[in-house]
């Protein structure tokens, strides 16, 4: 008997075998609805949600490096604009130096002119006061001989001297001092 009670034994293993290999028709059934509504409700829920926001957000992305390359180059040409101003900025600069010192060097030559000018002016002026002042002096020097060859010959001859006699009197010493 053993031997007959170890073959139904394993008979009621390879049945117990079967069952676990071949499922259950319906549970299996229940088990891929339930998967495949958990699928479905995942992408609704999960899937599609996620996915627009990653699509949003690399939209945004490619927006900011769209946006970035841009302003790149409007830096770019901003700063090649810059560059001229500053160059064009630089050339007016020195331009303005140059017409300045042009315009120093024209007024202190005019100031030199006029100050030479002035001086030959004033050298003139002195030079004729001199002469002037000169001519006074020997006028004076003339009137003040005069009286005194008046007076000379006064005391010389003892008599009042006429005008006409005094006059020849000291143009003839004028004329001996001069020679």
């Amino acid at each position: 008997m053993p031997n007959f009670y170890v073959f139904f034994n394993l008979a009621d293993e390879i049945s117990g075998i079967g069952e676990k290999l071949i499922p259950n028709w319906f549970a299996f059934l229940v088990q891929l609805v339930s998967l495949i509504v958990l699928v479905i409700i995942i992408f609704v829920f999960a899937y599609k949600p996620v996915k627009g926001i990653l699509d949003k957000r690399a939209e945004y992305i490619e927006k900011e490096v769209k946006d970035a390359e841009e302003n790149s180059k409007i830096a770019k040409e901003n700063a090649i604009k810059s560059e001229q101003i500053i160059t064009d900025s630089k050339k007016t600069a020195s331009e303005i130096v140059e017409a300045a010192n042009v315009r120093a060097q024209k007024e202190a030559d005019d100031i030199k002119e006029e100050t030479r000018l002035e001086i030959s002016r004033m050298k003139k002026a002195a030079e004729k006061e001199i002469e002037d002042a000169k001519q006074q002096s020997l006028k004076d020097i003339h009137d003040e001989m005069v009286d005194v060859a008046l007076c000379a010959s006064e005391e010389i001859l003892g008599r009042e001297v006429s005008k006409t006699d005094n006059e020849k009197l000291a143009r003839n010493f004028i004329d001996n001092l001069d020679k």
